[in-house]
This record gives C-alpha cells, structure tokens and sequence, in this order.
C-alpha cells in the first residue's frame, strides 16, 4: 500500500509557538502516515524540537492544531501516553537507579509492556542491566532512553536527535531497530540534525528552517527537485572521449583529468546521449560512475547553513 493510502496518524496544522520575541515555530503544517519513518530535519535552533514537544504535548503551542492517533494531544493525555513512546533529547533518571530497575519502573506506567531484557539486547546495553544510571556513558544513557520510549510497543514513538552521541556501530543498530519499529506498521517519527541518518531511514523528510517548513518529500523526491544536476565520470584511455563526449546535448563541461573524464550535466537525461556517443565513437571504457547529490545538498542550499552539532 502507498503512504497516501494510508490513515493519517499525525496531523498538524498552522503550529506557531513563540518565546518572547523570538518565533520558534511559524505556521507548520504537516502530517504523517501511518507505518512511516518522518524526519524532521534541519540547522540546530531550526525549531525541530519545539515542534516535536508541541506535537507531543509536552508545549502548549500559540495558535494552531495537533493530532495524534486522533486524539488531542493535550485534553487527551492519558489515553494518548499509553500508546505513545516519547524519547527526549536531553533527559535524566535518579543517579543510583538501575538499568533493569529502570525498565522495571516504566513497564509498570503501562497496561502493556514488551520484554525489557530482549530490547537492552538489541540496543547492546543488557551487559549493563545491573548499572546504576550515574555510570553510565553518554552513548548507553542514550540507548536507554530510547529503550524506555519503546518499553510499551508504541503505536507512535518520538525520537529526538536519536543517535547524538552514539558510534557509528551503534549508531547502525539503532538505525536497524527503528527499521524494525516500521516493518511492524509502527510510525516513528525522529529529528536529526544528520543528513545520513534522515536520508537512510526516512520515508519523507520535512526540511525546517527559522521556525518554518521549507519542503515536505522523500529524500530522493527531494533531491531530484532541488538538486538534479549530475557529474558523471567516465575512464578511458581514448584522447577523443572529453572532446566528443563534450559535443553531446546537455553536457555542460567536460574535462580530463588524468585517466578520467568528469562531465557535468543539469539532468539524468544527458545520460542517453553519452551512450550512444560512446557506442557511436567506439570509446572503450573501463568505468562509468555517475555522482548523484545527496540530502545533505538539498538541505544546503534550501536552508543555506552548513550542518552543524
């Protein structure tokens, strides 16, 4: 089933929150589909997070709507908590608390619970269930946070800036586990300040800038909108190929650089023209890459700032 066909589980419409002065959320709008990953992304101060807590119901927004699951996220708060799992971007637990205690401790916040010891398995921290929080890295509390956010097999969870902090193998086995969360029909919905991360995990990725949203897609979407200029590379030995390949409509440049041939082009659609040129001329070629611009350019250039921690 495509996304579209699918329930809308999170609708917001028109959200603006203010501090002050300063506008941390003007006028968003958007909405998630069942069973999806959405990302949130954008430069830190964006307002990702605030958005996230007001969706949340942890802020209570200026104007505009929220809804989750159908439910109003702050008149309905009781029924809501038990079939969200909300994982902070910066939280604590009492310093002598346990890992196993812990997860004991919110288990029990809920009607239903999933086996605690299997999900510190998957996360890499059940060596640690008997750990009090106070020793615990940075990467591990992280975990455990997340643990706790899934600890009631949530319909929706909220993952904020999921991986900050965590190496790139666990970074992985975090990014499996969320992949695991949707391939129940779980939603999940993250920010992150990683265009890697939005642009492995995500299904659509809203793109946030001073409060508002610039763009709404799947990364690839995205991209082919915002950045579809493309560099092919070509190997070849044949001192004809810059020039020939250079006549070919579309191509923009073409240069040699040693063994290779580097063409810009402003589309994909120059790619049919360069095989037949290279079929027509006879070049023998020993490697053909074409270099696709990923998320991390589109968010450059719709937001203009570089990516920062």
């Amino acid at each position: 089933m495509s996304l579209s066909a699918r329930p809308r589980v999170i609708e917001v419409a028109g959200l603006s929150k203010h501090y002050g002065s300063t506008r941390a959320v003007q006028d968003v709008s958007l909405h998630v589909f069942q069973g999806e990953i959405f990302g949130l992304i954008g430069p830190n101060g964006a307002g990702k997070t605030t958005t996230m807590e007001c969706i949340e119901g942890l802020r209570v927004p200026d104007t505009g709507s929220v809804s989750v699951l159908g439910l109003d996220p702050f008149t309905d708060v009781v029924p809501l908590l038990q079939r969200i799992g909300v994982q902070l971007q910066e939280a604590q637990l009492q310093k002598r608390i346990t890992v196993a205690e812990a997860i004991g401790l919110w288990s029990s916040l809920y009607r239903t619970s999933i086996d605690g010891r299997q999900l510190l398995e998957q996360l890499g921290i059940a060596a640690k269930s008997g750990a009090r929080f106070m020793t615990l890295s940075g990467g591990q509390k992280q975990r455990l946070f997340i643990a706790l956010a899934l600890i009631n097999d949530p319909e929706v969870v909220f993952l904020d800036e999921l991986t900050t902090g965590l190496d790139p193998q666990a970074r992985r086995a975090i990014w499996d586990l969320v992949r695991g969360i949707r391939d129940r029909g779980k939603t999940v919905f993250l920010t992150t300040h990683l265009m890697e991360e939005a642009e492995r995990l995500c299904d659509r990725v809203a793109i946030i800038d001073h409060g508002r949203v610039v763009d709404v897609d799947s990364p690839a979407a995205l991209v082919a909108r915002h950045c579809p200029e493309r560099t092919i590379v070509i190997t070849t030995t044949d001192d004809r190929a810059a020039d020939l390949l250079g006549r070919v409509r579309g191509v923009e440049s073409s240069v040699r650089e040693g063994a290779h041939v580097i063409l810009r082009a402003p589309s994909v659609e120059v790619m049919t023209g360069l095989i037949g040129c290279l079929a027509q001329e006879r070049i023998e070629v020993t490697d053909f890459r074409t270099i696709v611009p990923t998320l991390e350019e589109v968010f450059l250039k719709l937001t203009g700032h570089s990516v920062r921690q």
